[in-house]
Formats: C-alpha cells, sequence, structure tokens
C-alpha cells in the first residue's frame, strides 16, 4: 500500500481500492483471510509527515473455539487513523500500518455466535455440563477472625 508524496495535492487525497491479503501473513490455523484488505483513506501531508486517517476491512474464516466450527467474519476498523514521518523518499509504505491494526482488531477468542444470529452448539454443550457452584452453607464475617485476635500493646 504504497503512497507516492508527488500525488498528494495540497487539500489531500482519497484513496480507495484493495490490497491482497497476502500482506497480514496469518500462519493461526484458525484464521485465514476471506477475502482482500478493502481501504477507504484520506492522506495528507503535514509538517514533515503523512497522516492518514479512513477506514479498513477484511473478511476472515476463523474458527470457534467452543464449537471448532469455522464460520465468515467481518473485520471492520472504521476509525483507522496513522502519522507517519518522512524520510525523503518518493513513497511511503503504509501495509506495516495496516497490517498491525487489522491484527490488534483480531478476536483473541472467536465465537461463531458472535453477532447473535446463531447459538454456538459448543457453548451450549459446555453451559449444561457445567453445574452451579453450591451456595456456602454458612455466611463468614472476614473480619470476626481478624476482632478474635489480642495483640498487646507496648507504649
Amino acid at each position: 500500500m504504497k503512497v507516492h508524496l508527488k500525488r498528494i495535492p495540497t487539500e489531500g487525497l482519497h484513496l480507495e481500492g484493495t490490497e491482497k491479503s497476502a500482506i497480514l501473513d496469518l500462519h493461526e490455523a484458525g484464521t485465514q483471510a476471506a477475502s482482500d484488505i478493502r481501504y477507504a483513506l484520506d492522506v495528507g501531508l503535514s509538517e514533515g509527515g503523512l497522516f492518514a486517517t479512513g477506514t479498513v476491512g477484511v473478511d476472515l474464516d476463523l474458527e470457534c473455539v467452543a464449537c471448532l466450527e469455522r464460520f465468515r467474519y467481518p473485520l471492520e476498523i472504521p476509525d483507522f487513523a496513522c502519522q507517519i514521518e518522512l524520510t525523503g523518499a518518493e513513497s511511503v509504505d503504509l501495509t506495516a500500518t495496516v497490517r498491525e491494526d487489522i491484527l490488534l482488531a483480531l478476536p483473541p477468542h472467536p465465537h461463531c455466535d458472535w453477532n447473535g444470529e446463531k447459538v454456538c452448539q459448543g457453548a451450549s454443550l459446555r453451559a449444561n455440563s457445567e453445574a452451579a457452584p453450591e451456595p456456602l452453607s454458612e455466611t463468614r464475617d472476614a473480619w470476626g477472625a481478624l476482632d478474635q485476635l489480642k495483640i498487646n500493646k507496648t507504649n
């Protein structure tokens, strides 16, 4: 995702398009890109730097941690923003910044019922197998034991 600096007018530039999902370099077994990366960015120059703001997204095939079923997850970053210092080159590459933001937005424990459109079979099986904890038979006062202590005070 290279931006050529000489093509950016003083009022800024709007860029829309796609980039191959291979830049994500996903190696996790339960996570695969299902589409190219989509972007709609406003870029501009300011005091020795390039800024970019907008939206970045990609469709992912994830594996549910509860039932191991694969499902589609549309990952969208509606408030993408970055500022990159200019080094004198003719272009600035946004690939690493876009990749980092997408990887940070990945769900750490993906569930196939993330949007409420379905009920995860693994989650319902787990809920039925877990027994509710037994309530305590007696209520204990945590401070009662401390009140029983006899402390010798020496002045």
